[in-house]
């Protein structure tokens, strides 16, 4: 079954399922800046707007447009802009 998930007060939205071969989730952003963790390996989907990212040991902030992805490694914190509301699709490895 589909999991939710609510983070930053309600300003990240996603909804956590199973692809043919990965866990995945799909979530909006609203506006703002956010700094995210990871446990596995993250291939992430801008789907619509655009998400400006520092990935991690990088100082650069670079931006994402829709249909681009960035894959973020395993136990990392990444940070992500959104300046409109943005959606994604993550997969986990």
């Amino acid at each position: 079954m589909f999991k939710t998930n609510d983070y930053f007060g309600g300003k990240v939205k996603s909804i956590a399922f199973r692809t043919d071969t990965l866990p995945a989730t799909i979530g909006v952003m609203a506006q703002g800046e956010y700094a995210f963790g990871t446990n596995q390996k993250e291939y992430m989907t801008v789907t619509s707007g655009s998400l400006t990212v520092k990935l991690p040991g990088s100082e650069e902030w670079v931006t994402f447009p829709a249909g681009e992805t960035f894959v973020v490694g395993a136990k990392q914190e990444f940070h992500v802009k959104a300046d409109v509301e943005s959606s994604y699709l993550c997969r986990y490895e």
